[in-house]
């Protein structure tokens, strides 16, 4: 073989190299923006059941302590989702003065953010939690979805709660194969990952609430009594 040959399958060997790595870097960049981007999702569903919890606070339809209870959780959820409604949502002034203690409030009871702001995770499955025990007991639930503004709020509650849950499944699953692709070791070797830092997945509790259903199972409910009364 002459250098001539030599020279041309080492440029085409160089090549192919240059050209795995840009298709190895892309995809990596890829991966990492997927998971932004399915992060920014599950960030915007926290928010909005947060969100949906807050109003169910303050809806004067549940009990004084269920109230104060999950008022707090859902604020706190609120700020440290970031969330520009945190900031200056307007609270009953019974409820801002029970929840002075872990935020400032001004005179007309907005919330203003805590300083220290707590773990996100720790701070949403707390969330989860206090709407389980709010939601705990079927009588009062069959109450509130009695009340045309209590069957609207779960029914916001029910639909972000499992958009939630769907958010978090795709961006777990976004990140364990980021995190298999940085893992490589051609990838680790030539640190195509650059200064992006690792992605993470987002674990907290967001199990179902036992008496709160989910996005249209009365109306499937409705349809199997209409079935049966057909035949």
């Amino acid at each position: 073989m002459t250098w001539s040959e030599v020279s041309f399958w080492v440029v085409v060997g160089l090549a192919l190299v240059v050209w795995w790595v840009w298709v190895a870097a892309s995809r990596l960049d890829r991966l990492h923006r997927k998971v932004g981007a399915s992060r920014a999702v599950v960030d915007a569903q926290l928010v909005r059941r947060a969100t949906v919890a807050a109003e169910l606070a303050t809806s004067g339809l549940l009990d004084p302590a269920s109230s104060v209870l999950l008022g707090e959780a859902s604020w706190a959820a609120l700020a440290v989702g970031g969330s520009s409604a945190a900031s200056t949502v307007v609270l009953p002034a019974d409820l801002a003065d029970l929840l002075v203690t872990d935020g400032a409030t001004n005179d007309v009871g907005e919330w203003h953010t805590p300083a220290g702001m707590p773990d996100r995770e720790r701070i949403e499955s707390e969330l989860s939690a206090t709407l389980r025990e709010v939601l705990d007991d079927a009588d009062e639930v069959a109450a509130l979805l009695e009340d045309p503004t209590g069957d609207e709020l779960l029914a916001g509650l029910s639909s972000a709660w499992y958009r939630v849950q769907l958010a978090r499944r795709f961006h777990n699953e976004a990140v364990a194969q980021t995190q298999a692709v940085r893992r490589g070791l051609f990838v680790r070797t030539l640190r195509l990952a650059g200064r992006a830092p690792e992605p993470r997945t987002l674990e907290l509790d967001d199990a179902w609430p036992e008496n709160l259903d989910r996005p249209g199972a009365r109306t499937l409910a409705r349809a199997e009594d209409e079935a049966d009364e057909l035949r």
